[in-house]
């Protein structure tokens, strides 16, 4: 397992849900819900938690349908990689498939008594740690970083 602090990010079209890992990639817990807007798509923010917390290495949520086919979402999230890899250079940006994140974010919270509005406010936030759990999962048990690799171009 290589050691270091991860930044996961599940991107969404209103929030932008971060998430991190201790330095030896163990657990991951809850940062921020980050508001996107107009003139705001909160890529500085997640920026300067990558470089507060000394990420190794920033994990971006790949959505996927049933069907294994790429859709708006996840057009959407390749892009945010993107401008993530321009900006976080020399930093590694990953996607990684993140197909039922939240709907499980959605459950837990309902399973922890969440409902409702309440339930927006950190809804992406639980599903950045359950992105990020699942990669550092996978990484304990294949012994390779999870994912794909994101250039800034493309």
């Amino acid at each position: 397992m290589r050691h270091g602090v991860r930044l996961a990010v599940d991107v969404g079209s209103v929030r932008v849900g971060v998430a991190r890992s201790d330095p030896d990639g163990l657990l991951a817990t809850p940062v921020e819900t980050v508001q996107r807007t107009s003139g705001d798509d909160g890529t500085a923010t997640i920026v300067a938690h990558a470089r507060d917390l000394g990420a190794t290495e920033v994990v971006v949520g790949l959505p996927r349908s049933l069907d294994g086919k790429q859709r708006a979402a996840a057009d959407r999230a390749r892009s945010y990689a993107q401008i993530l890899a321009a900006h976080l250079h020399p930093i590694p940006v990953r996607l990684v498939d993140e197909r039922f994140s939240t709907t499980s974010a959605h459950h837990q919270m309902r399973e922890a008594g969440r409902r409702g509005r309440s339930q927006r406010a950190v809804v992406d936030q639980v599903a950045a740690v359950i992105v990020l759990q699942h990669a550092l999962d996978i990484e304990r048990s294949t012994g390779r970083a999870p994912g794909s690799i994101v250039t800034a171009g493309g």
